[in-house]
């Protein structure tokens, strides 16, 4: 009974792990399969197995650019920490710090910082917001945190998802054939009544 239960805990994790990919069920015997309601003929369940692999296909790609997106964030938010900490450093002197700083795409910008207790964060959709030095370390280091374990997921996510193609296009080979030898065997009984 204890095993049982380990093997369903174990596959509720899997599927709250993956929570919004549908697991692709292996065809183990196709014969079956293809008797059940719903599953008349071949390019039925061929178009709709098609149409699942579309959709993973469609998942990958918006998983795809969430990890790109997570990618480029992550140096970005490890690049505004290292400053914090530079700053952190420099608050109790009285001499301000020199920088360049980037205004557009490749062009910066000489800039002098007198020592500061503030900063200002863009936290996206054009805000930003004055934080203490502390807090905004704290802040950055726990979404330095959460886009780390994101990343991770998403990486999961995807490999995951690349096993649910793998089984779809096994699946619709497996169908196909068995299509190709149901045919074959229907026109050697025809041409035996001949």
């Amino acid at each position: 009974m204890a095993t049982t239960m380990d093997n369903s805990n174990a596959a509720q994790a899997t599927k709250k792990k993956h929570l919004g990919i549908p697991e692709a069920i292996f065809l183990e015997d196709v014969e079956s399969y293809m008797k059940q309601p719903g599953n008349e003929t071949a390019d039925t369940v061929l178009r709709r197995l098609d149409e699942q692999y579309q959709k993973y296909k469609y998942m990958e790609v918006n998983l795809s650019q969430k990890k790109l997106r997570l990618q480029n964030q992550v140096p970005q938010i490890t690049q505004t920490l290292e400053i914090l900490q530079h700053m952190q450093k420099k608050k109790d002197t009285t001499e301000p710090m020199e920088t360049h700083f980037l205004l557009a795409e490749n062009v910066y910008c000489k800039a002098s910082v007198s020592p500061t207790e503030k900063v200002g964060l863009w936290l996206g959709a054009n805000v930003m917001l004055e934080y203490d030095i502390d807090e905004a370390q704290a802040l950055l280091e726990q979404n330095l945190s959460t886009a780390s374990r994101n990343l991770e997921t998403l990486g999961e996510d995807l490999d995951f998802l690349r096993d649910q193609f793998t089984t779809t296009e096994v699946n619709m080979a497996r169908v196909y054939n068995w299509d190709v030898m149901r045919r074959s065997k229907e026109n050697l009984k025809s041409a035996d009544k001949s």
